[in-house]
């Protein structure tokens, strides 16, 4: 596990506490890696997880890592009003999306500036916009004859994969390729690259305060 950097968190003898709510819609790969990472942070806390599907992978990984996660639906999350009722109640500071299926609207944006975070697979500004997600993304790439793709975490503003690319991290695609050894290989960057991305926006922002 990388280890956080031990001099960065503190300001003024005072240790910053930053905490982070998760949205997903599947199986949840990427949310239990990010909360393994920052388990043992001091600084750091996963405060929940807010799934848009009743039934998905991500419910399962939740209980066994002891994070708390409720469901709301799409229309709700949407307005905004019940999830950001929630995420005030659990004091976040920060939302980072994981394989989350819904648009991002106004009530979030104007609610967190600058503190939503998102990771696309593939390497921005190249195969992102409305309607290029998941399989449609590695699909897109092997088909324009690409020889690396890779993924980048961004903040999210009011258009799809627009916003501040924070990092980026690549792999070759190779000849033999298909969708589904693509996507495996591009979900092994997520896994290793997107927690370490997550520490290293919190450090700028915590050396901001």
């Amino acid at each position: 596990m990388h280890k956080p950097k031990k001099d960065v968190h503190i300001k003024k003898n005072k240790i910053l506490m930053m905490n982070i709510a998760i949205f997903a819609s599947g199986e949840g790969t990427n949310a239990e890696r990010i909360c393994n990472f920052f388990a043992v942070s001091k600084t750091v806390r996963i405060v929940g997880i807010v799934c848009n599907r009743a039934q998905a992978g991500v419910y399962d990984r939740a209980k066994r890592l002891g994070v708390e996660i409720v469901h709301i639906s799409r229309e709700k999350l949407l307005e905004g009003g019940q999830a950001l009722d929630l995420l005030h109640k659990w004091k976040t500071d920060l939302i980072v999306l994981a394989g989350y299926m819904c648009p991002i609207t106004a009530p979030y944006l104007e609610a967190f500036p600058n503190k939503i975070l998102n990771i696309h697979p593939a390497l921005l500004p190249k195969y992102g916009g409305k309607g290029m997600y998941g399989e449609h993304v590695h699909r897109a790439v092997i088909a324009a004859g690409e020889t690396v793709s890779g993924i980048s975490v961004h903040l999210v503003d009011d258009h799809y994969d627009h916003g501040r690319t924070l990092c980026q991290a690549s792999c070759p695609v190779l000849s033999g390729d298909t969708v589904e050894s693509l996507a495996a290989r591009i979900h092994r960057l997520e896994h290793r690259y997107y927690p370490i991305c997550i520490e290293q926006y919190i450090e700028e922002l915590q050396q901001m305060q």
